[in-house]
Parts: C-alpha cells; sequence; structure tokens
C-alpha cells in the first residue's frame, strides 16, 4: 500500500529526461536559426535574405516553438513543477541573450533586426 500510494507521488524521471532533452534541441534550433540568420545577412547583397533563408529560419523557430511548448505541457500534467520552471527559465535565458546578440549585431552592421530584412 504505501509502495503504490509512493509510485503515484514520484515523477517522471524518463519524461523529465525526454522533456529536457526536448528544450535542449529546441535551444540549439533557435541558435542554429539565429545564426544562420547573422551569416546570410553577411552574405547577401545589401544585407536582405532570401525567401529561401526566411523560409529555414522560420521553420527552426517554429519546429522549436512546437517542441517547447509540448515538453512544457508534457511536464505540466506529470505536475513536475521543478524541471518545467527551471527548462524553461534556462530557455527564455539563453534565448534572450540570443536576441540580445542578434539585435546589437544588427545594429552594429546597420540593418533592421527583423527576419525580413530591409526595404
Amino acid at each position: 500500500m504505501a509502495a503504490e500510494a509512493a509510485a503515484e507521488d514520484s515523477v517522471n524521471l524518463w519524461g523529465a529526461l525526454g522533456c529536457a532533452v526536448a528544450y535542449s534541441a529546441s535551444l540549439l534550433a533557435t541558435l542554429d536559426a539565429f545564426a544562420d540568420l547573422i551569416l546570410a545577412r553577411g552574405d547577401s547583397p545589401a544585407g536582405r535574405l532570401t525567401p529561401a533563408v526566411g523560409l529555414k529560419f522560420g521553420s527552426k523557430l517554429a519546429a522549436a516553438a512546437i517542441a517547447v511548448v509540448s515538453a512544457a505541457i508534457v511536464l505540466a500534467l506529470d505536475s513536475n513543477w521543478f524541471a518545467f520552471v527551471s527548462l524553461s527559465i534556462a530557455f527564455a535565458v539563453v534565448v534572450g541573450i540570443g536576441l540580445l546578440v542578434l539585435v546589437r549585431h544588427a545594429r552594429a552592421i546597420g540593418a533592421p533586426a527583423g527576419p525580413g530584412g530591409g526595404g
């Protein structure tokens, strides 16, 4: 009886590990999209993005967002609030730093910060 109660109250560690992997893969995809954006601006004429690079950038961010939201839902449904909060904060901080670098780079080269490039 006590073992069953303890098993019901414990968190799913394999689920938490899977969610941590999803968060880290999403973080890698997001930072890779930012790097693609910076590199594409340096290689393209007038700092504008081609439609293919814009689509690649957007698809990486969309996939990362879907994975993070799905992992967050799994952690919340599992009531693993520690993993939910700590992974979400870590993701937000690292993405925030990436956005800061992206904006600073855009200001340094005089290009607009959006993925659509110049007008």
